[in-house]
């Protein structure tokens, strides 16, 4: 019995790794930089999307929708070329990889400026604590000169 387990589990295998053939270049193939741009947008949107699902429902904004009608293709279009390219594991990885280096760049420059901003913060809450300290030393300093008249 379990001879012929294994056995049909090894057909089943055999059977299950056909050699599918490279799928036909799409007539309305996109170009390898716009495809980047694209998955560049689905990946910064679908994050958009885990952090604050809401505000986009709330504002109507339906991700991939949204992404396709920026760049001007619709969803067959964008499945055709996508299967094309991804059949192509090296230059699908390459593509995908310059995507990261984006991404990777983009958020190295986003936490560059929070940095910034928070230096900005921090000088505005240390002037205002001054100008605050200030304000009511010369408070008590009228009260003292109040008292002592």
């Amino acid at each position: 019995m379990k001879q012929f387990f294994y056995i049909l589990v090894l057909i089943v295998f055999v059977f299950s790794c056909d050699n599918k053939s490279k799928p036909p270049k799409p007539n309305n193939l996109i170009s390898t930089d716009k495809m980047e741009n694209i998955l560049y947008d689905l990946y910064v949107i679908n994050a958009a999307k885990g952090v604050n699902r809401k505000l986009l429902e709330d504002k109507g904004i339906v991700p991939e929708s949204y992404v396709l009608n920026k760049h001007k293709i619709d969803s067959a279009q964008f499945a055709e070329s996508n299967a094309y390219y991804a059949f192509d594991t090296d230059l699908y990885k390459s593509m995908v990889l310059k995507v990261k280096s984006r991404l990777q760049k983009d958020k190295e420059r986003f936490e560059d400026l929070e940095k910034k901003e928070s230096k900005i913060a921090k000088r505005r809450r240390d002037s205002m604590s001054k100008i605050n300290n200030k304000r009511k030393d010369s408070i008590k300093k009228a009260l003292k000169q109040k008292a002592s008249n």
